[in-house]
């Protein structure tokens, strides 16, 4: 089994914060592994935009929708915090507006053959071949992130272990783990959300080194 390796040094694409549970509770660490913030949370996020904030009809608090807060969660209340790990701002719904972005389809999708999955762009495809298929059907399943639209990442499923390959089918993360979330973590942050027992989750970045 190909084990995740602990990162020691800074990649270029990384956050300077990356949620970490610890003892139950999730706090912040940097990409050497030091904990910045500490855990005290039972949910914690990316520090990326609240775009239900960011369109709030209440201007005051538009400014706490921004990239430069994250959203926690501790007693059943949610916050945004600071970088220092401060909470700014508690949540209250009068204060949500609504997102406008619209919903951009994936030009890539996955098509199944046979029971295997493989991926397509073309809506007409030639079955009897392979000039089609951008992947020919072969992994058990087939989830394509929300990332680049021109060469996304894809969670696949193969002997019962879930991976990350990429549309030309190069392998970014080995199949050795038991579950790969479909979250926003690779477009927000350039990782995944992996578990070795479908229980336990951790981050890895795209040379399959852990945070």
């Amino acid at each position: 089994m190909a084990l995740a390796t602990f990162a020691q040094a800074t990649p270029d694409l990384l956050p300077a914060l990356i949620p970490k549970k610890i003892n139950q509770k999730f706090g912040y660490i940097n990409p050497k592994g030091q904990v910045i913030i500490r855990p005290e949370y039972r949910l914690a996020t990316f520090f990326s935009e609240d775009c239900n904030l960011l369109n709030s009809s209440n201007r005051k608090v538009r400014i706490y929708g921004s990239a430069a807060f994250a959203t926690v969660e501790k007693d059943s209340l949610s916050y945004r915090i600071n970088k220092k790990g401060i909470r700014v701002y508690q949540y209250k719904n009068t204060d949500l507006g609504k997102c406008s972005a619209p919903y951009e389809l994936h030009k890539y999708k996955a098509f199944s053959l046979s029971g295997k999955y493989g991926l397509v762009s073309k809506d007409s495809i030639d079955l009897g071949g392979y000039k089609d298929f951008d992947i020919y059907p072969q992994y058990q399943m087939m989830m394509i992130l929300e990332s680049d639209r021109e060469n996304p990442m894809i969670v696949a499923v193969r002997n019962n272990r879930f991976g990350i390959v990429d549309r030309q089918n190069k392998v970014i993360i080995p199949f050795v783990y038991a579950d790969i979330k479909m979250n926003l973590s690779w477009k927000t942050a350039h990782l995944f959300e992996v578990s070795y027992d479908g229980k336990n989750y951790f981050f890895v970045d795209q040379h399959n080194k852990a945070y």
